[in-house]
């Protein structure tokens, strides 16, 4: 066989020769490209760069593995993890794939934030991704390309969940999902039953913890092999995890008290290291599993890993943060990665009555609190409404709490109907400490009760007076104040907006912030005359945990015998404030400017013309004497919303 020939059968022979057996981050390092709006190291992918990625996405190539858990901080390259783990079976391993977010419009973003710049910036992907039509919802949401699809779901979507067959699941955040997706249940389990076809399926899932005994990403991470990251220590070798207990910076440490200085030290040597020396260790470290391996890998890592940051950042936030238990719950939430413990010991009616609290004599709201808001309880024979002043940090202090009497359904023109009265007393001003009246911004109005439509309709009417309606729903991952709903009341079915207000999350706030024994941001203040009954109601839901389908639920339950609707009300009046949370810099600027005295400026001297000498144009012709014309004032210009009326 002459050389032609031979080298001629060696071409052909190489195009039948199967594709190097890659993993996920062998596939990335290859030909992944980051983008410049998504990464701030744009350019082509080193898993290198955070060697701890690599296990993470390796898994997924494991066939021994079938699902793969990560519980993680903010910081760490989830987002490219999910990208690389979609681009490597889009251009390695194609199959129907699902990504879940938690909302269909957290979905949308995810498409088009993240998604779509991979796909134009990686040669790799774009060449065969079809997207024909690209402007409809539709191409969003549902990517085509040859030997498979990429669907991309909001979990509160249910009908999404439950169609195609699907060999890859991802799910992002899941700590944010509802406990069920509708009335279908619970959106993992729909999603995990669609691969059930599959011998060879995938599936990933993970996000920042939140709440302790009640994360899914927890509980998850608890059934696998949980393993965590090893680094050898810079002087004594000894493989050791990266811990905050390993941070140093107080007066024994070479930091001398100073955070910007802080280092790490070994738990072995005790020997100190510096933030360069971490991450050259962490480039050489390892997975270790603590636990049995029963087809579930578990990954632990947090933003101490990260290359990105040092630790002095850190130092610092946590500084800032102990100070409030919500800034620490984010703190231990987003930067360590761990759940948030939000029980402890339980606040009681004696603790509450026996701190200090305000008088009000001559003024109804103190110096420092700078808008109010309502919160408005219904029930069957009455309104109860809290009057809440708000101040930097979000202090607060409990301004009156009213009961109403009447029969909420009848109409408000009515005699006797409470809502007439209601109006009267949203419509009052209050005298403050510093001199000036100020009225109540915003009002929140229990719409849940057996009197929804008389509710809606009131909301409907004074709108544009700051009345909102709200509706209270249970769930770990809803924010306090979520996007309104759109519901339609009265004879002509008028639209109006119901906003839902996640009260399992309110009622920890408040419940962290009762707590908080010194003055500060997010105190609690209660005037003198307040009784106790008053605050047997405020902490009348304890949290409990109870067990649905083998998974930890934690959940508000009222004490036998114990009203509730002072915590109702308080919890009304914050989602008010946080409806749309006011600049208190601006607003503490704006109230010390009414409260200064007007300067009045003396009318300067009017200088006289240059020709003195009257001529016969400038004569006034003769006729009745009249007044000189006046400017007309201009009109005020009307505002887009109530919201305008205190927003600076």
């Amino acid at each position: 066989m002459t050389p032609a020939l031979a080298s001629l059968f060696k071409d052909i022979s190489r195009q039948w020769e199967p594709p190097p057996k890659w993993t996920v981050s062998q596939w990335a390092d290859a030909k992944r490209i980051l983008s410049s709006e998504a990464s701030a190291e744009p350019g082509k992918w080193k898993t290198s760069r955070s060697e701890f990625q690599r296990g993470i996405m390796d898994a997924l190539s494991d066939p021994l593995i079938e699902k793969v858990v990560c519980m993680k901080s903010s910081q760490i390259g989830w987002t490219e993890i999910l990208n690389n783990t979609i681009g490597y079976y889009i251009d390695y391993d194609p199959c129907p794939m699902l990504m879940l977010q938690p909302t269909e419009d957290m979905a949308e973003a995810w498409s088009e934030d993240r998604f779509s710049p991979m796909v134009r910036d990686t040669p790799a992907i774009a060449a065969k991704i079809q997207n024909k039509v690209r402007s409809t919802k539709s191409k969003k949401l549902h990517k085509m390309f040859r030997g498979g699809h990429l669907a991309i779901v909001g979990v509160n979507a249910p009908s999404k969940l439950a169609s195609r067959p699907i060999r890859v699941v991802l799910a992002d955040e899941v700590d944010r999902y509802p406990a069920s997706s509708g009335k279908e249940g619970d959106p993992l389990l729909l999603a995990e039953r669609r691969t059930e076809t599959f011998w060879n399926r995938k599936i990933l899932l993970g996000g920042t913890p939140v709440w302790k005994d009640q994360s899914r990403t927890e509980q998850e991470f608890q059934l696998s092999d949980q393993r965590y990251y090893y680094i050898p220590c810079p002087h004594c070798g000894e493989a050791h995890t990266l811990q905050w207990s390993n941070v140093r910076w107080g007066p024994d440490s070479p930091a001398k008290n100073d955070p910007k200085k802080a280092l790490w030290i070994c738990p072995h040597c005790d020997g100190y290291y510096t933030d360069a020396q971490k991450n050259a260790a962490v480039r050489r470290g390892n997975w270790q599993a603590h636990a049995p391996f029963r087809g579930t890998a578990g990954f632990h890592i947090w933003a101490g890993y990260s290359p990105w940051r040092p630790i002095a950042d850190r130092v610092k936030a946590f500084l800032e943060a102990k100070k409030d238990p919500e800034q620490m719950k984010v703190f231990v939430n987003t930067i360590l990665g761990e759940t948030w413990d939000g029980g402890g010991e339980d606040i009681t009616v004696e603790d509450l009555m026996n701190r200090p609290r305000f008088e009000q004599d001559a003024h109804d709201v103190p110096r420092q609190g700078l808008i109010l808001t309502a919160g408005v309880d219904v029930q069957p024979d009455r309104l109860e409404i809290e009057v809440v002043a708000w101040g930097a940090g979000e202090q607060s202090w409990s301004i009156d709490y009213q009961i109403i009497y009447g029969d909420p359904d009848l109409p408000e023109e009515q005699a006797g109907s409470p809502w007439s009265e209601l109006t009267g007393y949203l419509r009052k001003l209050w005298r403050h400490e510093q001199g000036v009246e100020i009225g109540i911004t915003r009002t929140c109005i229990d719409s849940g009760g057996h009197n929804t439509q008389a509710v809606y309709g009131y909301a409907k009417r004074h709108k544009f007076s700051g009345v909102f309606a709200i509706k209270g729903r249970g769930g770990a991952g809803l924010p306090v104040i979520g996007a309104p709903n759109r519901r339609r009341s009265g004879k002509v079915k008028r639209p109006v907006d119901v906003f839902i207000v996640g009260v399992d999350n309110a009622k920890m706030t408040l419940r962290n912030r009762l707590k908080l024994d010194s003055p500060g941001a997010g105190y609690c203040h209660f005037p003198a005359s307040r009784e106790a009954e008053w605050f047997r109601q405020l902490v009348a839901e304890k949290l409990m945990t109870r067990y649905v389908k083998g998974f930890a639920v934690r959940e508000w339950q009222k004490s036998n015998g114990v009203r509730n609707e002072a915590l109702d009300c308080r919890v009304y009046a914050f989602a008010a404030l946080v409806m749309q949370p006011p600049q208190f810099e601006k607003l503490a600027f704006r109230m010390k400017k009414k409260t200064q005295p007007m300067q009045i400026e003396k009318p300067k001297p009017v200088e006289p013309a240059v020709d003195t000498e009257p001529t016969a144009q400038d004569a006034p012709e003769a006729g009745p004497q009249t007044e000189p014309q006046r400017e007309r004032p201009s009109k005020p210009r009307r505002r887009s919303s109530f919201v305008q009326s205190w927003r600076l």
